[in-house]
């Protein structure tokens, strides 16, 4: 068995898409989104534990267009929590102990590249802590109190991605502290208790599938 791990969180309900089937269940290229996304952690490393996170009330029509879809590779599912912050809690609960390296992905990103995963895993393993970005391209401007805006050098700023890679003692650890709205992504969480997190180059095709532009 792989010492790594990878927890897929697919929680959304697809608010911004419109409709009623929540955006990880869309249809692309021939199968929903999840499926896409559970299949690139599975050719970067069969042997990985791969946990998906889903709400409960969203769990058997999962099983209904996984039967649908002949769709077996394996995954453990989890139930999805009230914040992001509580499905990787409840998901972290359902890694095996001997995972070394824990992945957070969201569900909604099938277009991550195997070499960014690789390198995510390496670079964690090396430093503890690794995230891929990619440069920003479009000017940045920033809203002051009083309602004005000023430029930013955009040089100074990275597009934040996921999988973000951890050591599965750090994460554990950092997952103890109680939740506070500043925990925006997993990165920040361990950042909360004083860790520095490795930057590896992302791929730009790595988007978040959110609204109906992003199909």
């Amino acid at each position: 068995m792989s010492n790594k791990a990878v927890i897929i969180v697919a929680g959304g309900k697809g608010l911004r898409m419109g409709g009623d089937i929540p955006k990880q269940f869309l249809v692309v290229n021939g199968k929903p989104i999840l499926m896409h996304t559970i299949q690139r952690f599975y050719d970067y490393d069969p042997s990985m534990q791969i946990v998906v996170v889903l709400p409960k009330d969203q769990q058997a029509y999962w099983d209904d267009l996984c039967q649908q879809y002949h769709f077996d590779l394996p995954f453990t599912v989890a139930n999805g929590g009230a914040e992001r912050f509580h499905s990787v809690l409840n998901g972290l609960a359902t890694v095996n102990s001997e995972a070394q390296l824990i992945g957070v992905h969201d569900g909604v990103r099938p277009y991550v590249s195997i070499e960014v995963i690789q390198r995510c895993y390496e670079a964690a393993a090396t430093h503890g802590a690794a995230i891929p970005v990619t440069e920003v391209f479009e000017t940045l401007r920033h809203l002051t109190s009083n309602g004005a805006s000023l430029t930013v050098p955009r040089s100074e700023y990275r597009l934040v991605q996921t999988p973000q890679v951890f050591q599965a003692d750090l994460l554990r650890k950092a997952y103890q502290q109680p939740f506070t709205p500043a925990f925006t992504d997993d990165a920040s969480v361990v950042e909360a208790l004083g860790y520095t997190i490795a930057l590896v180059e992302g791929n730009r095709e790595n988007i978040k599938i959110t609204t109906k532009a992003d199909l």
